[in-house]
């Protein structure tokens, strides 16, 4: 009698879509299907937009202890984002972050249902493949996926301020605050910049 192959559930979801500076990241996340995560101590698992830089960090530290829970990350930067536009490249950072842990889990894609958030889609796409708007709202990988995703370039762009401290990465992470518009009319842009979305942000400034 065969038995029954292991079900897994996995999210997908990207940060740093409307940034003005750094990469955007992807996070696939896999784990068993009927897997319950939760944490008292840290309270309701909510998308990542939703939570504390602190909780992030400890939800992400909680989600590394359970060896079920496997995910792998990618990233486009900035002169590739202006040569095929975010929205490419969100979805190759999900189609390369999506292969990656298929590989090193060496399980069989019918075996997965996948979900990612809205506006994300992988090439080529599975079977069991969904993109659920506000998915990181509704389903608990994506809400995963999403912790991790922002985590992970959070670090990044607070390593990038060090490398560059007149614009305050550390801070705004590269999205378009007053603060960063501010340091770049001082300073101008610099490589970490996505040069098409500054254009963008000064004509959007001069409206306002």
């Amino acid at each position: 009698m065969k038995r029954n192959p292991q079900k897994y559930i996995i999210g997908i979801d990207e940060v740093g879509r409307g940034a003005l500076a750094g990469p955007v990241v992807v996070a696939a996340v896999c784990f068993p299907a009927g897997m319950k995560i939760s944490n008292r101590k840290l309270g309701a698992l909510k998308d990542s937009k939703n939570l504390s830089p602190k909780l992030r960090k400890l939800w992400t530290e909680y989600f590394k202890s359970i060896s079920e829970i496997s995910h792998k990350t990618a990233r486009i930067y900035p002169r590739t984002i202006e040569k095929i536009n975010i929205s490419e490249a969100a979805n190759r950072s999900a189609s390369v972050a999506f292969g990656r842990l298929i590989a090193e889990l060496k399980i069989g894609v019918r075996n997965c249902s996948i979900f990612l958030d809205g506006g994300l889609f992988i090439k080529p796409a599975p079977a069991r493949a969904k993109t659920i708007i506000k998915g990181d709202e509704k389903i608990t990988a994506i809400k995963i996926a999403s912790i991790i995703a922002k985590v992970q370039r959070d670090r990044y762009m607070e390593k990038l301020s060090k490398k560059y401290p007149h614009y305050g990465f550390e801070a705004h992470k590269g999205y378009g605050t007053k603060r960063h518009l501010k340091a770049i009319r001082r300073h101008g842009p610099n490589e970490a910049h996505r040069l098409t979305f500054l254009t963008f942000s000064s004509e959007s400034a001069r409206k306002a």
